[in-house]
């Protein structure tokens, strides 16, 4: 197993953009993930360049990273399935896979868009379908996995469950295509997490946490995340566990030891605050 992995989009997201690699290498993380992390789909140079040098000198290795996925803060959740901006997002493809090449990033996340008025449902879905193969086409030159997320509090984003975001998978008919499988995001939607975890084992590609209610740190809910972990390391899952929660509290990563918070330590970290029974 890799480890945890800290998003910086959502966790540190008080300091700067530049500043957040080498925050959370002193916070004791050797590995960090990141939403797009720039305002439009093809940045300048020079601000991929500063982020490109912000992770190598922090000295953490890049996990993963999405797509261009449009103004999330004003509820936008992926282009993909978008027609009118199905160029903003292939170019975004181009952008991230460059940034992967120079940082070793191997995981590239492709939220697929909420629905829009302007074009019909199977129109939305073709559109997501091929600019779902144009991305994994293009990571495939790189070695590199395209991820495919089912999320909530977004209603409009039709990507529910994990039977949703495997039906697109198979839909696409691409190797390299593999589902991200946040336990908060499976909770929140009335899934099943251990059946999940379970059915889907094969497909799983990156594993994303956060407790529920709330969104919190592990422990802050009622999720048994510590069974979830043991139970998808006991499948053979050996990829890294990102902490994608909301920051709450003077020390938001008090309920993980700092020996802890580097690579190989997933299995041990979550005692003694997160329950560890079976699912």
């Amino acid at each position: 197993m890799a480890g945890y992995d800290l998003n910086c989009s959502i966790l540190l997201g008080d300091l700067p953009l530049l500043h957040r690699p080498s925050a959370a290498r002193a916070a004791g993380f050797s590995a960090v993930e990141f939403w797009w992390p720039f305002d439009v789909a093809v940045p300048p140079g020079r601000d991929v360049d500063a982020f490109v040098g912000a992770i190598r000198d922090a000295g953490v290795c890049l996990v993963g990273l999405n797509f261009y996925a449009g103004d999330m803060a004003a509820g936008d959740r992926g282009l993909m399935s978008q027609p009118a901006r199905s160029s903003e997002f292939r170019d975004s493809v181009q952008v991230a896979l460059d940034i992967g090449r120079r940082l070793g990033c191997t995981l590239f996340n492709a939220l697929y868009g909420n629905r829009v008025t302007h074009a019909s449902t199977t129109v939305q879905d073709d559109t997501a379908l091929e600019n779902l193969k144009f991305a994994a086409r293009s990571a495939a030159a790189d070695g590199a996995t395209v991820l495919i997320e089912a999320i909530s509090g977004a209603p409009a984003y039709p990507l529910r469950t994990p039977q949703d975001v495997a039906k697109v998978v198979a839909a696409a008919e691409e190797s390299n295509l593999a589902m991200l499988a946040d336990l908060y995001h499976f909770a929140v939607n009335g899934v099943d997490v251990g059946w999940a975890i379970d059915a889907y084992r094969t497909l799983i590609g990156h594993v994303q946490i956060a407790d529920a209610p709330g969104r919190g740190a592990p422990g802050s809910g009622s999720l048994n995340l510590g069974g979830y972990l043991k139970q998808l390391y006991d499948g053979g899952y050996a990829g890294w566990i990102g902490l994608e929660y909301q920051e709450r509290g003077d020390d938001p990563f008090a309920w993980l030891p700092r020996q802890s918070r580097g690579a190989d330590h997933a299995d041990e970290s979550v005692a003694p605050r997160v329950r560890m029974e079976s699912p």
